[in-house]
Formats: C-alpha cells, structure tokens, sequence
C-alpha cells in the first residue's frame, strides 16, 4: 500500500502544483539525465520554467542538447570518472538543487553468483559517484550558504530482497552518507536521502518483470516528485524522506 509522509509540508492543503511551479527559477542539477527518472525529472523542471544541468553516458545526451538549448546543459560523461565531474563543475557552477539520481541495477542473482566486475562498476556509479559530485559540487554551494542535496535512495535503502544484494547496499551507503553529510552542512543548508517509490522504468524491469507495468511510468511520477523536491530545505536536512504517495 502506498505510504503517505504525513510531516511532509508538501501535504500541507495551502500549497499546490501552480503555487510551487510559480516561484523563483531554479537551477537543477541531474546526474543520470538521459533515462528513466532523471529523464522524466528533468523535462518537468524544463517544462516548468527551471534551468536544468544535467549529465549522462548514452549518447541521448545529444538529443537533449539540441531539444534544449541553453540555458540548459547536458554533458556525456560517467559519474564514476573524478576528473571529468571536477572538470563539468568547473564549467557549469553550484546549482540551487542537486539529485545524485545516476545509479546502475546488478543483474539479480545470489550475491555469491554475482561478478566482482558488476558489483564494483555498480559501487563505482552509486556510491563513489555520488562522492564525487558532492565533492566537486557542493563545497561552492556551502560558500554561497545555500542549497539542497538530493541522494536518491530506494525502498531497498530501507528494507532488503533476495538478489539484489549489491544494489541494496550502495542505497543503504545513500542513507548513511546522506545523513552524515548532513551534519556537516552549514545553517541554510540541507541534504536529504529521497525514496523516490516503485516506478516503472528500465531499472525495474530488470528485476522485476513481471511487476514493473503495475506501478506508474516516470513521467506521471515527476508530476507529483519534481515539485515536491522543490519544496525540499532546511528543514528537511537529513530526514529520510519518501515522495508522496509512491508505492514502497
């Protein structure tokens, strides 16, 4: 059954979609751009007004430049790659939002039958990734003293199934590393692990089959995430936190 965040001032009946879509422009920064979530993210924040910086490893990165010229930015490259996420950092500046979204899914198996080469690229992208633009990122967002970090987590960040061992410890290393993280920004500040829910993606079908077309698409997901991860602030700083209504 879906799980409503009851704390959540997303919930709040004085708010609205129109309400959040008509504030102050923001610059949002995506890794994992060109599918999936951050696809679906990324066109919402477009559609509505926002700038969006984004990378990703397919060569779909093409398409989204020209589609969407600047402001917007897309970048191909690996978030596991340190020099080359240092270098984009250079080049695009400290976003008001960042969402570490890049992540990989192991192929399900028993741990034991999974290839050390899988499970290392996959903690090189979900884990070390997200390590390295926070550190090319954030520390100009913790000089300007504001801004918002958003790890996206996973229901297998806060509960376990069979066979998929790797992927539910680099989302529990998201909790940890979010929280911690945390504690360590300055006043104004704030980092927070995202649940996104169970959505119907690639990534799932990968794992689930037979499942994935029973949840919602990405696309109508973002209607409901992308502005509420606007709403995302201090307040919220190292709260684990679900988006509304996702199913768990």
């Amino acid at each position: 059954m879906a799980r409503i965040i009851t704390d959540c001032p997303w919930l709040n009946p004085c708010l609205s979609v129109k309400s959040v879509v008509k504030g102050a422009s923001k610059i949002v920064l995506i890794t994992g751009v060109t599918r999936g979530l951050g696809r679906a993210l990324a066109e919402w924040y477009i559609a509505n007004g926002h700038t969006v910086i984004g990378c990703g490893r397919s060569a779909e990165v093409l398409n989204l430049r020209f589609t969407h010229p600047a402001p917007h930015d897309f970048t191909a490259l690996d978030v596991a790659e340190e020099n080359r996420v240092a270098l984009w950092a250079a080049k695009v500046g400290a976003p008001d939002i960042l969402i570490n979204n890049a992540a990989l899914m192991n192929t399900p198996a028993p741990l034991w039958k999974i290839p050390a080469r899988e499970f290392n690229q996959l903690i090189d992208v979900n884990i070390k990734g997200v390590a390295n633009v926070i550190r090319h990122f954030v520390p100009a967002m913790v000089a300007r003293g504001s801004g918002v970090i958003v790890n996206l987590s996973s229901g297998w960040g806060r509960s376990t199934s069979p066979e998929v061992a790797p992927y539910c410890a680099s989302k529990y290393a998201m909790e940890g590393l979010t929280k911690s993280l945390a504690q360590e920004l300055p006043a104004g500040m704030a980092a927070v692990p995202l649940n996104p829910g169970v959505i119907d993606t690639d990534m799932l079908r990968l794992c689930w089959p037979d499942g994935a077309a029973n949840h919602p698409k990405a696309e109508a997901w973002a209607k409901i995430a992308a502005p509420f991860i606007l709403q995302l602030g201090p307040k919220d700083n190292g709260k684990s936190i679900s988006v509304p209504g996702g199913d768990e």
